[in-house]
């Protein structure tokens, strides 16, 4: 996530957006199999400040049923925050757990709780970190490789997976492989797997390798980590590559890498906002533009025996010192036989203000831009496990928060329309939630704030919920679900890490 201020001045005024509904379903969540879930509640029980700096004292959560205790990453004291939530509405903090190193991301299963440590030099190879959740004692330390971002465990407790981002250093002058560290934890095994094998091949769809001088092995940035629900097969995102990596756990290797493909902005369920400079907020418009979908959260969820993965396309591009891809489409030159009204396009009320890529789109090689491109969708995808598109929400997420609150639409630093020039809303986390036989998603948006909710019962449909927001929430980093047969109070419950204003929410869903 990019820094940007706490937004609260700006909007203390706005009407909390938890959106509660005067229905309610009367019993027990799981008492009944078939749920409506137009007359759910989100109701925020409880919530906390975690650390008293500018920003970045709270980015993941994870949750331990064995001791009701919820670990919150904190990177600005290298340590993982530990609050006990055995009543939801009234959490109670605990000892921290300090580290050597930087947290990124902590993850629990059955009294393990797994740490993603980044070394002081984010371009040598990190940690990951287990401690018993009772006595918060280390049970041990597996190395894994450059800058572990995100860890995860499989559903069955059985492998600790990481995926291990392997940026550059700001000269680009150090570029370390990207990998994914797979750990067997009853074997004690460590085995830290790299993209070597598909050096030298074309992955297509629209795939990158960009960096300079880069190989494949050395470009991939594994993101973030899903793992199907047989424990069989975990999920990596490559955000900056906009691809995919599968990686078969049982024979420890990488199987497939494969490209996400592009968002035609010019079809009509694809409309968005490209300028912050059009004295007009909300100006839905159909562009020649495609976005590179650029997932960073993923989750995996089965719907009635058949497996998906769920993506955040937030988009994320490289801007090093020593390495710059970015470009405004006014700085570029448009081929005329393609645009033949580039002039016009690259006005700053057009498309000039849009930021794109200078690594891509020079199709022939001449020196002009045949295409351009956008970073991120502006949506949630709903893929098969092969990489292809069941359904994406269009503009669904931009229409909704403007529809809602205009005032916070594409926000940037409390100011509305601030980031419809650069990726909107930044979806950025996506979890799912099972409630008889529905399926719930949450999808968390970094610049707008709070979380959507859709049902995705049926992943060719999904419906809009609800949007869950309170004004004091800024910037959410995680989402956390804690069903109802695991929760501390008996009741679905979800968790929002809000990394700009250091603050933790728990929500009922009732």
């Amino acid at each position: 996530m990019k820094n940007f201020k706490n937004v609260s001045l700006l909007i203390t005024t706005f009407l909390i957006f938890s959106c509660e509904k005067i229905e309610d379903i009367t019993g027990h969540p799981d008492d009944d199999s078939s749920i409506d879930t137009s007359s759910l509640t989100f109701t925020r029980i409880g919530g906390f400040m975690n650390g008293s700096g500018d920003e970045g004292f709270a980015e993941i959560s994870a949750y331990d049923e064995v001791t009701a205790k919820l670990f919150v990453v904190n990177p600005v004291e290298t340590e993982v925050s530990v609050w006990d939530i055995s009543v939801p509405s009234t959490p109670l903090k605990q000892t921290s757990l300090s580290l050597s190193g930087t947290p990124n991301s902590v993850a629990v299963h059955d009294g393990l709780l797994a740490v993603a440590v980044e070394n002081s030099n984010k371009q040598i190879n990190g940690a990951i970190e287990t401690y018993n959740t009772t006595t918060l004692t280390l049970e041990n330390s597996y190395p894994a490789g450059a800058l572990p971002d995100m860890v995860t465990f499989s559903p069955d407790g059985k492998y600790i997976i990481a995926a291990n981002e392997g940026e550059p250093n700001d000269d680009y002058t150090v570029d370390p492989e990207g990998s994914v560290t797979v750990i067997d934890v009853a074997k004690n095994e460590v085995n830290t797997l790299f993209f070597t094998n598909f050096n030298g091949q074309d992955i297509g769809d629209e795939f990158r390798v960009f960096g300079p001088a880069a190989i494949l092995s050395q470009d991939v940035e594994p993101e973030y980590v899903a793992v199907s629900k047989d424990s069989k097969h975990a999920y990596i995102s490559l955000q900056e590559n906009n691809g995919m990596a599968v990686v078969d756990l049982n024979a420890m290797t990488i199987v497939d890498v494969f490209g996400l493909g592009v968002k035609d902005h010019s079809l009509a369920e694809n409309a968005l906002d490209v300028s912050n400079e059009d004295g007009i907020v909300g100006n839905f418009q159909t562009w020649p533009v495609l976005g590179f979908y650029m997932p960073d959260a993923i989750t995996f969820t089965e719907i009635d025996g058949t497996g998906y993965i769920i993506s955040a396309n937030e988009g994320d591009s490289r801007d090093y010192d020593g390495y710059s891809e970015e470009e405004r489409v006014k700085d570029l030159t448009l081929d005329a036989s393609v645009f033949p009204n580039a002039a016009e396009l690259q006005l700053e009320e057009n498309l000039g203000r849009l930021k794109t890529t200078s690594a891509n789109g020079d199709i022939d090689g001449d020196g002009d831009f045949d295409r351009i491109y956008a970073y991120g969708a502006r949506s949630f995808t709903i893929w098969s496990t092969q990489g292809q598109v069941i359904y994406d929400s269009g503009d669904d997420i931009g229409r909704r928060t403007f529809d809602i609150a205009p005032f916070l639409f594409n926000n940037d630093e409390g100011e509305a329309d601030g980031r419809s020039d650069d990726k909107g809303a930044e979806p950025e986390a996506v979890t799912t939630l099972k409630i008889g036989d529905a399926t719930l998603l949450f999808v968390g948006l970094e610049r707008t704030g709070g979380s959507l909710v859709y049902d995705i019962t049926n992943p060719l449909a999904p419906v809009f919920l609800d949007w869950i927001f309170k004004t004091e929430d800024v910037g959410p980093e995680g989402l956390l679900v804690i069903p109802a047969e695991e929760s501390p109070n008996g009741e679905n419950l979800l968790i929002i890490t809000n990394e700009v204003s250091n603050t933790v929410s728990i929500y009922e869903i009732k």
